[in-house]
C-alpha cells in the first residue's frame, strides 16, 4: 500500500462537496486502497435551530445553479423544501462518522449517498429516520442506526472532526489535502471545489513524486 494518503474535509449538507462527490468517486476508482482517504467532518452548520425563510431557500438555490454549471452534479426537488426545515448540518455529519465507525471504508460512499438524496431526491437528512433508512442500504438496521445518532459517543466522536478541521485551518468545504511529504506536511489539492481534470494530474503528480 502507498504510504500516502489523502484526507478529505467535507460536510454532507455542503453544495460545493456535492459538486466534489463525482471528483472523489473518480478518485477512488482510479486509486482505490493504494491511497486511502480520511474523511473529517467539517461542520457547515451544526446545531442551527432557526427555520430557514423563504428567502433564503431562493437564494440557495441560485448559489446551487452555481454548483450544477461547475462540476455539472444535479440537484431536484431538495430536503430544504420540507416545511419548517432547519438547516442543522450535525445530523448528517453524524451520521457519516458513525458509518466510517461501522464500516471503515465506505463513508466517502455513504456521504455522497446522504448528498445524493439531500440534494437531488427530497430527503430532509436533518431527520435520524432518514438517515436510518439511507443506511439501511449499506446493510445496516434502520432503527439501531437511527438510535445511535443519538449516543453522546457518536456526538463527540463528530465534534471532534469539527476541532480537527479547524486546527488543521480549513475554512472552506470540500477541502482535500495529500500527503505527507518528507518533511512531514501535506499538500493542498483543493481549497473549494476544484473539477476532476485539475485534481486528478495533481493526485498523479505527487505520487510520481513520492515513489
Amino acid at each position: 500500500m502507498n504510504a500516502q494518503q489523502l484526507v478529505y474535509f467535507a460536510d454532507p449538507m455542503c453544495s460545493w462537496c456535492w459538486g466534489f462527490a463525482a471528483v472523489m468517486e473518480t478518485v477512488q476508482e482510479t486509486w482505490g486502497e493504494d491511497l486511502p482517504v480520511r474523511l473529517v467532518m467539517g461542520g457547515l452548520r451544526p446545531g442551527t435551530t432557526e427555520a430557514m425563510t423563504d428567502k433564503a431557500k431562493t437564494e440557495l438555490r441560485g448559489h446551487w445553479r452555481h454548483v450544477t454549471e461547475a462540476s455539472g452534479q444535479p440537484f431536484g426537488a431538495s430536503g430544504v423544501d420540507t416545511p419548517g426545515f432547519v438547516y442543522d448540518t450535525d445530523p448528517a455529519a453524524r451520521a457519516v462518522v458513525l458509518m466510517r465507525r461501522r464500516q471503515p471504508g465506505r463513508e466517502v460512499a455513504f456521504l455522497a449517498t446522504l448528498q445524493r438524496a439531500f440534494y437531488a431526491g427530497g430527503e430532509n437528512v436533518t431527520d435520524p429516520a432518514v438517515l436510518g433508512r439511507l443506511a439501511a442500504d449499506f446493510g445496516e438496521d434502520a432503527a439501531d442506526f437511527a438510535a445511535e445518532l443519538e449516543t453522546e459517543s457518536v456526538k463527540q466522536e463528530t465534534w471532534k472532526d469539527y476541532a480537527v478541521s479547524r486546527g488543521a485551518g480549513v475554512s472552506g468545504f470540500p477541502t482535500l489535502i495529500m500527503g505527507p511529504r518528507a518533511d512531514g506536511t501535506y499538500v493542498a489539492l483543493s481549497r473549494g471545489f476544484q473539477p476532476q481534470d485539475v485534481v486528478v494530474p495533481a493526485i498523479a503528480g505527487l505520487l510520481a513524486t513520492a515513489a
